[in-house]
């Protein structure tokens, strides 16, 4: 698979750091450009055949890369003309008649560290032909989003520019980083500007070709001098190259009810999500480290017809919404549906089952190891049941009970966790700072 990095934007945003005298893919991370790093993510993935798109100060990249032997791969260029730029995606039509396959599409201010393979795979798996790499950020309130269903595929893109206030949200963002299939160049029919989304992405959509590969690697646009500033401190603290995932991940897993939000027995509408106190900052400073952040939940009351699907969906909608509203995220959420016993008017037959999902059993945890490269012994589990905490025992993680919400008091499993704390910041305190004086330990 061949690469395509657009790098022919002048880069407004990010002049104050750059002047007029580099072009902004060229801005350097620890004595070297963005550029570079994009070229030696590729390569570590086995991709060496790459074109560069280059227009203001161009002549720049050109002569630090050359014709790539150097680097160990092999670069050519598509040189715009500054005084006629072509948009995110005009300048493709010189390739529509050098690109036989599918390939790989990226802005050169995104500073990456991605497991191509496992993107690669995905995309032929789904028949795609565009795959968006997606993830979670800090600011999904002026972020156009992408709306997916259950099977990845996107619906549409919310945009920024849209009233948020009226309705809630996935938190999921396009990060500018996709594969596209090579009939994709189709839809580049002369030499004028296109924007990759709304000219090649949107009319796809519409098809049903488009997927969403979700992923908690590191993706983060380089566009202004504060998210330049957050990366050079990113890659100066080493958490960049960990959260590639061909690299084993550190994850700590969040119950939902009286863990995130205000415990109220089985929540029902999205009208009673309300976080707990913290919640927030506990969260956020899981997004700063190392570790992933995913939720593990029962959710029992779409089998017992209490909840639609479509409901819980908003439900989490408004969590999310509410999460990155205080700039945290979670990297994803699992949930089982099922619920063993009968009886219950309206329940749906078909989920009254014994399942390998329902928390203390496994089922999701093995599905977020297998998604997401997990190593279980260096992960914790925390909640506010017993339930919590034997699914880290059969789990072989660390286990922190929570004095929010039931506080242990389900009183379902004899079990004894490994720490307890009164709420989720010290229990994340205690897991990122080994702060053993707030706790009680076993």
């Amino acid at each position: 698979m061949k690469a395509v990095i657009q790098a022919g934007g002048k880069g407004t945003r990010i002049s104050s750091i750059t002047g007029d005298n580099i072009p902004k893919p060229m801005l350097e991370i620890s004595n070297y450009p963005i550029l570079y790093h994009q070229i030696m993510n590729l390569k570590k993935s086995g991709i060496k055949d790459i074109t560069i798109i280059v227009g203001h100060l161009g002549n720049i990249i050109q002569e630090y890369f050359e014709d790539g032997k150097k680097f160990g791969v092999n670069i050519t260029y598509v040189v715009e003309d500054p005084n006629k730029p072509l948009g995110t995606a005009g300048a493709l039509y010189y390739l529509k008649n050098k690109i036989d396959d599918d390939f790989i599409f990226l802005l050169a201010d995104v500073f990456i560290d991605i497991d191509f393979k496992k993107m690669e795979y995905f995309h032929y798996k789904n028949d795609a032909d565009v795959t968006l790499l997606t993830h979670p950020n800090s600011h999904p309130y002026d972020s156009d989003l992408v709306v997916s269903d259950k099977n990845n595929k996107v619906l549409k893109f919310d945009h920024k520019t849209n009233d948020r206030t009226k309705y809630n949200y996935h938190n999921l963002v396009n990060a500018g980083v996709m594969i596209f299939s090579k009939e994709t160049l189709n839809y580049i029919q002369e030499e004028k500007k296109y924007s990759y989304e709304k000219d090649i992405i949107a009319p796809l959509i519409k098809n049903g070709k488009v997927f969403s590969y979700k992923s908690s690697e590191y993706a983060k646009d380089m566009g202004t001098p504060e998210r330049y500033i957050m990366v050079q401190k990113d890659y100066d603290n080493g958490l960049i190259e960990l959260k590639n995932l061909s690299r084993k991940q550190k994850c700590i897993f969040i119950d939902r009810d009286g863990t995130i939000n205000k415990y109220v027995g089985f929540l029902r509408n999205e009208s009673q999500m309300e976080l707990i106190p913290g919640v927030s900052t506990a969260i956020k400073n899981i997004n700063n480290s190392e570790y992933l952040c995913i939720v593990i939940t029962n959710q029992p009351i779409i089998a017992r017809g209490e909840v639609t699907v479509d409901q819980l969906d908003e439900i989490h909608k408004k969590m999310e919404k509410l999460l990155g509203n205080d700039g945290a995220y979670i990297n994803d959420l699992y949930y089982c549906p099922h619920h063993p016993d009968r009886g219950y008017e309206g329940e749906v037959t078909e989920l009254k089952v014994v399942c390998d999902c329902r928390k203390p059993s496994t089922g999701l945890i093995k599905k977020a190891v297998e998604d997401y490269n997990i190593d279980l012994s260096q992960s914790f589990m925390i909640g506010d049941s017993t339930l919590d905490i034997k699914l880290a025992e059969n789990s072989g993680m660390k286990s922190i009970l929570l004095l929010t919400g039931q506080a242990g008091g389900d009183g379902k499993y004899d079990v004894t966790p490994d720490y307890i704390c009164d709420n989720l910041i010290d229990a994340v305190n205690v897991v990122l700072n080994n702060e053993k004086e707030r706790i009680l330990k076993k």
